[in-house]
């Protein structure tokens, strides 16, 4: 993923799940702890997690910890997952009914797939796949995707913000699976970047989107944060210094307790990421996103709950 990722999990939930910050964990790096030490520096610091997809070892890990997760599947995953109920079926069978003292709160079935893609074809059929195995297993769990911004065919003034013409047929499809099964919508969007053009875009990115949920059929959704972050590298990019990455945290925390001017309330938010991960590309920025240093020394003194 490019430089900062802001993860939005829309729901059409009628209440605002319990307000908790959570991080996300990335694994695209050589030199990170192990899966049990990761666990516990969750445990330590309290928060949610959020995996991109069903490591094995970090789910034996997170067996009995009390840690929500959502537990994502890569997009090689969807066409298979979309074209047989059986590897639907397997895949739960696999990564979700042997941890039934891993409390999963959401499936995010493929990440950022475009209009053309290929693999938009796809995504729809895999989430009802999944979705019937998971209902199956009288397990409660919601299954969805996650978007990105580039979707939005306006995004400024936060009012007037629209899906583009391309995107319509794809997301209208998929919200009205998401809708029928009281779902939740994933959304990434990138804040550092738009940074280097204008300042303040959180509370405009939110109500942007909640402009565009609003003409199609989506007012009522209510929004989680699921990921948000800002790099801290010197050298690598333009404002990602290890101050303002601080100052972003810090503010993100308390300013999400009172939610955005279009939807005043607090915002259950997940913050990315735990460890800065070397692997990341192309950009420099992406290796520089952890609160966290691979030793699990703090860059930050934070509070997540």
């Amino acid at each position: 993923m490019a430089a900062l990722l802001l993860l939005l999990l829309i729901t059409s939930q009628g209440k605002l799940v319990a307000q908790s910050i959570g991080v996300n964990y990335g694994t695209i790096a050589d030199n990170l702890p192990r899966a049990i030490d990761v666990i516990t520096l969750y445990t330590t610091n309290g928060g949610k997690m959020r995996m991109f997809d069903p490591n094995q070892a970090t789910l034996q890990a997170l067996k009995g910890s009390n840690i929500v997760v959502i537990v994502g599947v890569v997009n090689n995953d969807l066409q298979g997952l979309a074209t047989s109920l059986a590897t639907a079926n397997t895949c739960v069978q696999t990564n979700i009914i042997p941890y039934p003292d891993v409390k999963i709160s959401y499936i995010a079935v493929g990440n950022e797939i475009k209009p053309s893609d290929p693999l938009v074809l796809y995504v729809g059929p895999a989430i009802q796949n999944l979705n019937n195995a998971i209902t199956a297993s009288n397990l409660q769990i919601k299954v969805s995707t996650a978007i990105d911004m580039s979707l939005l065919g306006n995004s400024y003034p936060p009012f007037a913000g629209s899906l583009s013409d391309s995107a319509s047929s794809y997301i209208n499809a998929i919200i009205s699976i998401l809708v029928s099964t009281n779902a939740p919508l994933l959304a990434n969007v990138y804040p550092y970047l738009a940074y280097t053009r204008y300042q303040n875009l959180f509370d405009a990115i939110l109500d942007a989107l909640y402009s565009a949920l609003e003409k199609i059929g989506g007012a009522n959704l209510t929004v989680i944060v699921t990921e948000s972050g800002w790099p801290s590298d010197e050298d690598s990019g333009v404002a990602a210094i290890v101050d303002n990455a601080g100052t972003y945290y810090k503010n993100l925390i308390s300013h999400v307790k009172n939610g955005t001017p279009k939807k005043p309330g607090p915002l259950e938010t997940y913050l990315f990421a735990m460890f800065d991960e070397d692997k990341k590309g192309p950009a420099e920025t992406e290796k520089h996103f952890g609160l966290f240093s691979p030793t699990k020394e703090p860059k930050y003194q934070l509070t997540f709950t």
